[in-house]
């Protein structure tokens, strides 16, 4: 298992072995768990497999098949992701289009279709026709992370597996082993990501990702000490990065999280420990009731998301009822 070019989840990889050595395999797979837990990174490596020149279980990850398709140039491995946030039927209707073909050069015709619970509803009802009957040379394999929001049609044609978070001592040994992270930022990282390692590599590798991060709650901070006309112009501008919306909330659950954790003396279960001083001084400046407030705000805030409700009116609620700061 240790060449496939995947952190953790040993038992799925497992699976998806036995399945390649018996020859049993399903014609369509959804790789279930949380934002850059490892969803499409299996996915990838077990497309590898498949069309692995060496004819083995493992991707070798040399041949000139395992190579193109970790570059994303092999032509019988496509990666259908959304676009704007959505992923429409035309996107769909050229995958069966292809998938009609015989492969050019691989065993199967493999499609990744990332975030499958952001498909339209013609999008997701054209592609369930595909999953009903597919060609004996294609392979679908879906990735979500809302199982909740996939079409139970859908859900019932393919062979589930669920990827759950890395346990954080593990992820932190593996980024200092491989990638050479200090112990420190690794179990800042560790702790930060929840267990998820793409995010924690991300955050490594990206000085982007980590400015924005600490744009987040540095905005954040802003935002309870400004008044209502600031709060609204911010939220304004966030409604238009649709993309973000959620990487934002998240991370500001995390520091009212951290806030809370500081107010009950558990400084142990801060996970932004690069902030922990400043942490302790906004413990100080809310009550733990009005912490608990802003989390439930953001719970909700998050779940009117992801039911389609309008982000500038969500971000606008959320933000007037920001707590302020007094001195206790």
């Amino acid at each position: 298992m240790g060449l496939w070019p995947v952190v953790g989840h040993d038992w799925a990889v497992g699976l998806l072995q036995q399945a390649i050595r018996s020859g049993r395999l399903s014609h369509a797979y959804l790789f279930a768990g949380p934002p850059h837990v490892g969803k499409t990174t299996l996915a990838r490596a077990f497309a590898q497999a498949l069309e692995c020149e060496q004819g083995s279980d493992v991707p070798c990850g040399a041949c000139g098949a395992c190579r193109r398709i970790a570059d994303g140039r092999y032509p019988d491995v496509q990666v259908i992701a959304a676009e704007k946030n959505v992923i429409q039927i035309d996107r769909v209707r050229a995958l069966q289009s292809d998938a009609a073909l015989a492969p050019l050069e691989g065993r199967y015709k493999v499609f990744i279709v990332r975030e499958i619970e952001r498909a339209t509803l013609p999008a997701a009802n054209a592609l369930l026709k595909t999953l009903e009957e597919p060609p004996p040379q294609v392979m679908l394999m879906l990735t979500t992370a809302r199982r909740d929001q996939v079409l139970p049609t859908i859900l019932s044609r393919c062979q589930y597996i669920g990827l759950r978070p890395l346990p954080l001592d593990e992820l932190s040994a593996t980024l200092e082993a491989r990638w050479g992270v200090d112990e420190e930022r690794a179990a800042l990282l560790s702790g930060l990501s929840a267990g998820c390692f793409g995010w924690a590599v991300m955050a490594h590798t990206d000085p982007d990702m980590w400015q924005a991060r600490s744009k987040a709650l540095d905005d954040l901070l802003a935002l309870t000490t400004g008044d209502f006309y600031a709060r609204l112009v911010y939220t304004e501008g966030l409604s238009r990065q649709r993309e973000v919306i959620e990487s934002v909330l998240g991370l500001w659950a995390g520091w009212w999280r951290d806030v809370l954790h500081a107010q009950f003396g558990l400084l142990d279960g801060i996970v932004n420990l690069d902030r922990r001083s400043q942490l302790i001084q906004q413990a100080d400046l809310y009550s733990p009731q009005d912490t608990e407030g802003a989390l439930a705000d953001l719970v909700v805030a998050l779940r009117r998301l992801r039911a389609n409700v309008n982000p500038r009116l969500v971000l606008d609620v959320l933000a007037l009822r920001l707590p302020r700061p007094t001195v206790m």
